[in-house]
């Protein structure tokens, strides 16, 4: 398994290096950032101070060799637009994307496996047609709307109820807490390990578990409910149907027969044969999806007042910002890398035919 691991790392470099190549050239295919920043104050001494400042003014192919340069030390460059590093902006924005991806995902999962598993085992049945009716319609809502939508039943109709869910942000006024870090006392030794300790600080879920502050927990989870239910959606019903067609294939074959010939119970016959040799194409939908939601939700973002990295590559891409926009991209093609990594690897516990080497 080493072996295998190590040849899809060194693999990915081609992938990513091809990344950072498209991404490079379509980003100065956005137009001249200067006049994007500066607007009508867009003189040409000014576009010369600018260009200088930011090395735009050098070739193309000297750019792209600084960039990858300084991509390869950590050092991804200072934002045209809001004047600061950009690895200040991923350790603000990113914890925002990241606890909406995994719960958007845990709620698609949650309910949508067991959905595809009632329809397969009810195959044509009422359940059946019910359930990929409402799957159908969840993957074809706008996630917009859905997004409008359950903002204004939780927040305006039910207002006053218990069942009021806040339609904003990531924690009520006066719920922000300590970082663990200080609660616990830690000295940051380093500027890199002072960085990595504020990004997991503001992962607020992570953090008040850390800190033993169910509060915060609760009320980070409530705010959390109604943008993962908007973007969770889709994958989803996208998860419902494909266990329902895995579920279906396997209920099918001779071994399963078997088990139900030798008396298996019905529970058994699904969850412990056929369930496990559904999961490969289910593990890859999740983890595909999974990375598709980690690349940022702009609108839900937008919705539901969220700074995470859908909204500030919609802005960045808006006002010719390369840096955020390559920088970025950059750390979401990781992100894709290695979930398909870890998909890959998971099929050997899934299926112990798989033999990666």
């Amino acid at each position: 398994m080493f072996t295998y691991i190590l040849r899809r790392i060194i693999s990915s470099i081609p992938v990513l290096f091809g990344i950072l190549v498209v991404t490079f050239v379509i980003s100065r295919a956005l137009g001249d950032p200067c006049r994007a920043m500066l607007g009508e104050k867009a003189t040409p001494a000014s576009c010369a101070e600018f260009n200088h400042r930011y090395g735009f003014d050098q070739p193309i192919l000297t750019q792209f060799v600084n960039y990858v340069n300084d991509i390869a030390h950590g050092n991804f460059g200072e934002s045209l637009r809001y004047g600061k590093p950009v690895t200040e902006l991923m350790i603000e924005r990113l914890p925002t994307t990241l606890e909406l991806a995994f719960a958007a995902m845990f709620f698609a999962v949650i309910l949508g496996i067991p959905l595809g598993i009632i329809s397969a085992v009810r195959q044509n049945s009422t359940i059946d047609i019910g359930t990929m009716l409402v799957a159908n319609i969840g993957i074809s809502m706008p996630v917009f709307w859905l997004g409008l939508m359950l903002a204004y039943i939780f927040a305006l109709l039910l207002k006053g109820t218990p069942f009021q869910l806040p339609p904003s942000g990531r924690l009520s006024p006066g719920m922000s807490p300590d970082p663990f870090y200080e609660v616990w006392g830690l000295v940051v030794a380093s500027k890199g390990t002072s960085s990595v300790l504020e990004f997991i600080s503001r992962l607020n879920l992570l953090n008040a578990i850390l800190i033993w502050r169910w509060d915060v927990f609760l009320d980070a989870v409530r705010h959390m409910i109604l943008p993962a239910i908007a973007v969770g959606t889709i994958p989803l019903a996208l998860i419902a149907r494909i266990t329902r067609s895995s579920m279906l294939d396997v209920l099918g074959t001779d071994y399963i027969r078997t088990a139900r010939a030798k008396g298996a119970s019905r529970k058994s016959q699904v969850l412990k044969h056929a369930l496990r040799n559904a999961l490969l194409p289910l593990v890859t939908v999740v983890g595909l999806s999974l990375g598709s939601l980690l690349a940022g939700a702009v609108l839900t973002e937008t919705i539901f007042n969220l700074s995470g990295v859908g909204k500030i590559l919609y802005d960045a891409i808006t006002a010719r910002d390369y840096i955020i926009v390559q920088s970025f991209t950059v750390v979401i093609a990781v992100f894709f890398v290695v979930l398909n990594l870890i998909v890959d690897i998971s099929y050997i516990y899934l299926d112990p035919r798989v033999r990666l080497d």
